[in-house]
């Protein structure tokens, strides 16, 4: 009896620990990858202020091409929207909309996952020499649930892998068509 006594206090103390832990993490996550593409920021900006456009090169859309995308709002730019539905598991639903789109500088676009939560995406561009810096982030609160906590630690190596994978994609698309 005694055993299992001191079991069930340890079990309750690791519980207290785990929870102190989780709101010691960080709140906030971010996520952000960068590459140099040979081109100007003219050249780039219509393939990250078109969410058609961005299917083109995002890693997403290549996960499930039974995915099913619904466009609104303008053929580009503040305001376009597209809502995605998708029975693979790591699609899911969701929407993105362009909320922000300063031209051949930045898009910033929010993220709605449903149950999983929003982000916040941003696409940035910056003359780097003859070509152009784009640099890819995420910023996603997990508010007070000790498991999001958790889960924000592994965020930069599950998206940041893929926003990498994507950056190239843009790489090749763009630099091929000037080429």
């Amino acid at each position: 009896m005694q055993i299992l006594y001191r079991s069930f206090i340890a079990l309750i103390i690791l519980i207290v620990v785990l929870l102190a832990v989780a709101f010691l993490l960080p709140r906030e996550v971010t996520v952000a990858r960068s590459i140099t593409i040979n081109a100007s920021p003219e050249a780039i900006f219509p393939y990250v202020n078109d969410l058609k456009k961005m299917n083109e090169w995002s890693p997403w859309a290549r996960i499930d091409p039974k995915t099913e995308y619904e466009f609104e709002g303008p053929s580009s730019g503040k305001g376009q929207k597209v809502t995605w539905s998708s029975t693979h598991e790591h699609m899911g639903i969701g929407s993105q909309e362009i909320i922000e789109s300063v031209p051949n500088k930045s898009v910033r676009t929010a993220l709605d996952f449903g149950e999983h939560g929003t982000a916040n995406a941003t696409l940035l561009l910056e003359p780097d020499g003859e070509g152009t810096k784009v640099t890819w982030g995420f910023t996603t609160d997990t508010g007070y649930n000790p498991m999001a906590r958790y889960m924000g630690l592994m965020m930069d190596s599950w998206v940041g892998e893929k926003y990498m994978e994507g950056l190239q994609n843009l790489k090749k698309l763009v630099e091929g068509q000037s080429s």
